[in-house]
C-alpha cells in the first residue's frame, strides 16, 4: 500500500501561522498532518465497511525548510503489517530535495465501536 500526495505551502501552513515558530516556512505540525494524510490515502482502499484507521505512533524528522509557494510531495509506503497494525515509512520532498522523513503507525478499528468507547 503506497500513496503520494502533493501540497502547496500557503501562509496558513507556516510556523508563524500555526504557532510552532516565527518564520514564514512550512510548519512541522502541518508536515506531520500531510504525512498522516498520505498514510490514510494508502490504507483507506483496503479498509472494510465500517472500518477506519487511527494513528498511534509517529516519528518524524523535518530536515529542510519549504517556503510559501513551494510544492511538497509526500509519500507513504506500508512497510510492516501485523493484523490490524500498519507501519508506514513517510518522506516529503520539495524541489527534489528531501525535507522530511519518518515512520507512522496506524491501527485499523471499527469506527462505531471506537467512538462508543469515548462516551
Amino acid at each position: 500500500m503506497d500513496a503520494t500526495l502533493t501540497f502547496t505551502v500557503t501562509d496558513d501552513d507556516t510556523a508563524s501561522a500555526l504557532g510552532s515558530g516565527t518564520l514564514p516556512v512550512l510548519a512541522t505540525p502541518r508536515l506531520l498532518a500531510w504525512c498522516e494524510a498520505a498514510t490514510c490515502a494508502a490504507i483507506d482502499p483496503a479498509l472494510g465497511a465500517g472500518s477506519t484507521s487511527v494513528g498511534t505512533r509517529v516519528s518524524l524528522e523535518h530536515s529542510g525548510a519549504s517556503a510559501v509557494g513551494a510544492e511538497v510531495e509526500v509519500t507513504a509506503s506500508d512497510t510492516y503489517v501485523d493484523g490490524r497494525l500498519h507501519r508506514f515509512t513517510v518522506s516529503a520532498r520539495s524541489g527534489g530535495k528531501l525535507v522530511g522523513s519518518g515512520e507512522i503507525t496506524r491501527v485499523v478499528v471499527d469506527a462505531d465501536r471506537f467512538l462508543a468507547r469515548l462516551t
